[in-house]
């Protein structure tokens, strides 16, 4: 992960942080990443997996979340952080990383804006780049994606309140994608394995796997890296 030069020699405002994810989400080994180097700074932070109605915080940071927060909810924190892989208003809604792997793209915009009622809608704060080879496995995609979540959480909390007048309303066509289930990781008996890659590099062994019909049966196909 690169330095982001956080080390603070007084810590001159203590916020009260909270982080959310999904009890069963992928993201949690780098929330808990996230979670040591926010108590490193000296701030308040805790890590749930529901939505805090209860506590008043300066910062929450909706991670991989799926529930939708309603208004109401919003209003309770100075601010609701998402962090979204894709640029904003393009790409709004469910697995960016994955539809846009399946475009064929390996360069991706990582954005933190905060959250509104009308979903990934938000005011941006920062913009960054993920680069992927076009060869990382679901595994490998992931702990990029994991590792750039982290930097720009600690970037948004290093640079805040300054970095709230940076905010910038998204501008441009905006696009949605939609919730990926089951079938989205079937496999065309007819295509070449080539052809399919990008497919079999975003599927999960486990949870989602690449899969065909053949001859009246269903089969799963697995993939991992040979050489591991």
């Amino acid at each position: 992960m690169q330095s982001l030069n956080l080390r603070m020699a007084t810590l001159k405002d203590k916020y009260k942080i909270a982080i959310i994810t999904d009890e069963d989400s992928w993201i949690n080994p780098y929330a808990e990443q996230l979670v040591d180097a926010v108590n490193e700074l000296g701030h308040d932070i805790s890590w749930k997996h529901d939505f805090d109605s209860d506590t008043r915080y300066d910062m929450v940071f909706l991670l991989s979340y799926s529930k939708i927060i309603l208004a109401n909810g919003l209003k309770l924190n100075k601010h609701n952080l998402v962090v979204h892989e894709s640029a904003l208003p393009q790409g709004r809604g469910w697995s960016p990383l994955s539809w846009q792997i399946l475009e064929g793209k390996t360069h991706f915009p990582i954005t933190l804006f905060e959250a509104a009622e009308h979903v990934d809608a938000g005011q941006i704060y920062l913009q960054k780049e993920m680069i992927f080879t076009g060869t990382e496995l679901v595994e490998d995609l992931r702990k990029i994606q994991g590792q750039s979540t982290v930097e720009i959480c600690l970037e948004f909390i290093s640079k805040y309140p300054a970095i709230i007048a940076l905010a910038r309303k998204q501008q441009g066509t905006e696009s949605f994608y939609p919730r990926r289930t089951p079938k989205d990781s079937k496999l065309d008996v007819s295509k070449t394995i080539a052809e399919q890659f990008d497919l079999l590099r975003i599927v999960d062994n486990q949870k989602y796997p690449a899969w065909f019909e053949y001859r009246g049966k269903k089969y799963k196909v697995q993939i991992d890296y040979f050489d591991r």
